[in-house]
């Protein structure tokens, strides 16, 4: 099993952060326009006086070792489902692969913490473990690189977007 954390700063206030998480046409272009994704689709979102819960269909692109792509084909595909807690104030979410699902757990975990009026630092913890006979390590290492670019690169691009929109 592996283990990613990850601190990136996002350049508004902690509302303003998770109204844009949860907003599904913003998300929506941020993993197809912003991470280059081939698909991305809110398939439930509910907000309750608690929680809010959401479940996604993704379609990433990936970049992975000739061994792996023997095992997912030519496109991979995962659901997301994830629950936050509106009093903690933590996202918890959990990835389906559409290949080897039973094999395959990654899970994880997402704060924003306050640094200034308009900054907030992303807290990011995940967790992969892969349990494929040969391949458990190739897959995690994989994933553990793709998902870092990929929440890397999706702090550039909100920031980006965020001085776009203070600038209009």
């Amino acid at each position: 099993m592996l283990r990613l954390t990850m601190r990136q700063e996002i350049h508004c206030d902690p509302a303003t952060f998770w109204q844009h998480f949860f907003d599904a046409d913003l998300s929506r272009r941020l993993f197809t326009e912003g991470l280059e994704f081939h698909g991305y689709t809110t398939v439930r979102q509910q907000d309750t006086a608690t929680t809010i819960e959401r479940t996604v269909a993704i379609e990433p692109k990936l970049t992975i070792p000739a061994p792996l792509a023997k095992v997912f084909g030519s496109s991979f595909r995962y659901t997301e489902e994830g629950v936050f807690d509106k009093a903690s104030q933590v996202w918890r979410w959990r990835m389906i692969s559409g290949t080897l699902p039973d094999k395959i757990r990654v899970t994880g975990t997402m704060r924003c913490v306050p640094l200034e009026a308009t900054r907030v630092a992303r807290e990011v913890e995940i967790e992969i473990e892969a349990k494929v006979m040969l391949l458990g390590g190739m897959i995690e290492e994989t994933f553990k690189k793709q998902l870092s670019a990929g929440w890397e690169r999706s702090a550039v691009v909100q920031n980006q977007w965020l001085r776009e929109a203070a600038a209009s």
